[in-house]
Formats: C-alpha cells, sequence, structure tokens
C-alpha cells in the first residue's frame, strides 16, 4: 500500500498509509481523480493535533466496512447514541478538542467519526435542563424571563412526561 503525505494548517507533515488516509471520502475522491499523487495534500482547516486525533481513529477503524453510501448504513445503529468502548474513551478530551474532531470530520468526510463525535455530543446534552446544557457548552442565557416563558409554552408538546 502506497503512502500519502497530509500537511496540516499549521504545516506539520503526517505520512500514512492510503488506506488509512481513504477513510476520508474528500481524501478517497481527491485520489480518485487525480489518481496516485506525488506532493503533499494539504489540509488547511485541520490543526496538526486535530489531525493526529482523526488519524488515530482512523488507524483503528481501518478495517471497518464502511462504503460511505447512506442506503447500506444500519438504520439502528444511526438513530442509537451507544458508543463502543474504543470509541467512548477516545472521545473522552476536552470540549475543544471534541468539537474540533466533529469539525474536521465533517470537513475530511469521515462520517463515521462525525457520527461518534455527534452522539458524544448528544449524550452530553441527554437529560439536562436547557440551564444545565447552558452551563455545560458555556453558552450565556440571553433571553428575557418573558421569552422564555414563550419558548417553554411553544413547545410543552416535547416535554417529557
Amino acid at each position: 500500500m502506497s503512502k500519502i503525505k497530509l500537511i496540516s494548517s499549521d504545516n506539520e507533515e503526517f505520512v500514512v498509509d492510503q488506506l488509512i488516509a481513504e477513510r476520508s471520502m474528500l481524501i478517497k475522491n481527491m485520489l480518485e481523480d487525480v489518481g496516485e499523487i506525488n506532493v503533499p495534500i494539504p489540509l488547511p482547516n485541520v490543526s496538526s493535533n486535530v489531525l493526529r486525533k482523526v488519524l488515530e481513529w482512523c488507524e483503528h477503524h481501518k478495517n471497518d466496512l464502511y462504503s460511505g453510501t447512506e442506503e447500506e448504513s444500519d438504520i439502528r445503529l444511526k438513530k442509537s447514541t451507544d458508543i463502543d468502548e474504543w470509541d467512548r474513551k477516545f472521545m473522552a478530551v476536552d470540549q475543544e478538542m471534541l468539537f474540533e474532531i466533529v469539525l474536521a470530520s465533517n470537513y475530511l468526510d469521515i462520517k463515521p467519526l462525525l457520527d461518534t463525535g455527534c452522539k458524544t455530543v448528544a449524550n452530553m446534552i441527554r437529560g439536562k435542563s436547557p440551564e444545565d446544557i447552558r452551563k455545560t457548552f458555556n453558552i450565556p442565557n440571553d433571553f428575557t424571563p418573558e421569552e422564555e416563558e414563550q419558548i417553554r409554552k411553544e413547545n410543552e408538546w416535547a416535554e417529557d412526561r
């Protein structure tokens, strides 16, 4: 298997197996379009520390079957917020890194990693009140008490009873 050079936004070079790099549909499609390339692939939206984490995930999941097509995904698994143990430990990072991984997986088009990141965030929110969610994510409350009451009334149907 040939090696691919990737350049992070902060100009760090990563040399990886093509199989691992092709977990990214962006890179896979790029390689299919241009054929074998001998120049590094710049990834201007991904810093080296995030790319290192993403490549760690890709290495661990290099043998997973994933075609990248929606039709072939397991709907039950897609809707589940269950995350396997390795991925749960992998995602046990600070919030900034978690969100950077989500952004990078979206940019690089690594859907299974994006799904795992989003499930992690969903699990962080599950069962929390709006106030708790604001605390967790440092979101200021810019609603007046009247606006909050109006929103609660409009969304009563969504409340657990």
